[in-house]
Formats: C-alpha cells, sequence, structure tokens
C-alpha cells in the first residue's frame, strides 16, 4: 500500500511549507538534504558488492543494465549517457531502458510504469542476457515495470540489483543484492524525485565509477580513458598527459596526435620510450590498467 511507505510519508518539517518565504524554504530542503549522504552511506556495503559483480562481469564481456520508470528510469540513462565521454566505454557496454522508451525522458507517459511485461519486452528488445547485470531502478520499490523486468532477468540467471528508498519492498524480494538508501519522507510528500532522486543519482554515480575504477578506468583520480569529443575534453586530455609526463602542453597535443588521440596509450609510449603499437600491446597485456602497464618489466 503507498500510504505506508515511507517516502509517501508526510514531513513534518515542511507541514507548514507554503507558509514560508523562499529563503526558509531553501534551508529547510537544505536540511532535509543533508540527510542524503548519510542513507547512501549506510549502503556502502552492498554497493561494493554490486561494483565488484559489474567489474566482473564487464570485464567478461557482459553489460550494465539500468530499467527504470520515471525520475528513477531518467537516472539511470544519464547515467549511461555519462559513462562515454568520460571512460571510453561503448555506448552499448552500459545501457539506460525506461518505461515508455525515448518519449517518457522529457515527458510523462502515463501508465507506462504499470505493465510489468513491457520491462521484460524492453530487456529482450535488447537482447539481455545470463552475462549482463540488471539494475532495477524503483524509489518505491514496487514499480512493475521494473519488478517485471527483474523477474525476467532472474530467470535468465543473470546478477540482479534492486534499488529502493523503502524498505521491505516488493522489490526487495526480486534481487539477489538490494541498495536501499531510506531517505525519510520528503519534503513534498511522494515527491520521490527530491531526496530519493538524489540518493538514487549518488547511488548511479557510485556504481559506474566505481566500476569503471576497478576495470582500470582512471590513473590515480585521473580520467584516462576519456573520449575527447568536445574542445573541454581535449583540453582535458591534453593536461593529463602533461601531468603524467612532464610534458608541455603543447609537447602533449603533438604525442597524442601521434597516438591517434589514445590518452593511456601516449603515456605509455612516452614514459617507456616506446612506439605507439608497442604502449598499445603493453597496455593489452595489462587488460587496460596504465598503473600495470607502466610499472611492467621490460
Amino acid at each position: 500500500m503507498l500510504n505506508k511507505l515511507t517516502t509517501e510519508q508526510r514531513n513534518p518539517a515542511s507541514e507548514s511549507i507554503d507558509s514560508l518565504s523562499a529563503l526558509e524554504i531553501v534551508r529547510l530542503m537544505n536540511a532535509e538534504d543533508a540527510k542524503i549522504a548519510g542513507a547512501v552511506g549506510r549502503e556502502a556495503e552492498a554497493i561494493a558488492r554490486a561494483i565488484d559483480v559489474i567489474a566482473d562481469r564487464i570485464g567478461r564481456g557482459g553489460r550494465l543494465v539500468y530499467l527504470g520508470a520515471g525520475t528513477s528510469g531518467r537516472l539511470g540513462v544519464l547515467d549511461a549517457a555519462e559513462c562515454p565521454p568520460t571512460f571510453n566505454t561503448p555506448p552499448a557496454m552500459i545501457v539506460g531502458l525506461i518505461a515508455g522508451g525515448h518519449t517518457a525522458l522529457t515527458r510523462a507517459v502515463e501508465g507506462a510504469e504499470d505493465h510489468p511485461e513491457h520491462g521484460e519486452r524492453d530487456l529482450k528488445d535488447i537482447r539481455f542476457s545470463s552475462q549482463d547485470v540488471l539494475v532495477g531502478i524503483a524509489t518505491s520499490g514496487r514499480t512493475p515495470y521494473v519488478i517485471g523486468g527483474l523477474k525476467y532477468a532472474r530467470r535468465l540467471g543473470a546478477f540482479t540489483v534492486g534499488i529502493s528508498c523503502n524498505d521491505q519492498s516488493a522489490l526487495s524480494g526480486e534481487c539477489d543484492l538490494n541498495i536501499t538508501p531510506v531517505v525519510g519522507p520528503e519534503v513534498i510528500s511522494g515527491s520521490t524525485r527530491l531526496k530519493a532522486g538524489s540518493a538514487t543519482k549518488m547511488v548511479l554515480n557510485t556504481l559506474t565509477t566505481g566500476a569503471m575504477v576497478r576495470l582500470g578506468k582512471t590513473f590515480g583520480n585521473l580520467m584516462v580513458d576519456l573520449r575527447a569529443t568536445n574542445s573541454k575534453l581535449t583540453l582535458r586530455a591534453r593536461r593529463i598527459v602533461a601531468t603524467l609526463t612532464g610534458l608541455s602542453e603543447e609537447e602533449a597535443e603533438r604525442e597524442l596526435a601521434r597516438c591517434g588521440g589514445e590518452l593511456k596509450t601516449t603515456v605509455v609510449a612516452h614514459r617507456r620510450g616506446l612506439s605507439p603499437e608497442e604502449a598499445r600491446k603493453r597496455l593489452a597485456q595489462a587488460g587496460g590498467h596504465l598503473r600495470q602497464a607502466l610499472e611492467q618489466e621490460p
């Protein structure tokens, strides 16, 4: 029942929000938002386990697939869309599916979330398999579209993760692993685009960032596998190469061009005195991990 969900309860702190000034509203919302990080932090062990599974499955050729409706679906699609430019991942490696399809990204599609069979259908459309990981996102923990998809994924033998902001939800019984940051009642009752949405975004950021780090997509905290698809990222790539090689930014730009714009290849080639082809081979032997490639014996 909806009225039993934490996210649907009335928040005592905001019962008179309509009588507050703009500044008082800001302060109230900021105080409520301060509770989000703690709720996510309490789920650290579950999030870490999910990261390890995701990294392992992707490392063996599987995919990470997000499935959600409304705000939850949009957040999944957003996180998936941000991975290729940040970590140079193929678009098919991390996929976001939303109830109602692309139309639902910009406007509500009435009733789209109410059909469990549509969750299964959308997974079939992308040829979801037992090698993949499905993360079902439903802040209420009861969205039929998401539950239908999770049931299908489990029948296939895929690893399933459920993200919800309500304890003991219907979602929890359909997953191998549950991540449940309980953020409490919203400032506007039931408006889960607020604290629940922010908590979900934090969890998704951590899942993909953690998995990509485990897969060697960073060197320290530097994006060494980014794709320079715009002027900002081109400048960032040049600056990172300069930082890791001691070259000037102009020299780094020339070295990047010599190595086909591949940041990790450029660093290995320069620091180990190799040709681009030899640097690529060394990186391949290190599984794409820049640190390991640099530390390998000749």
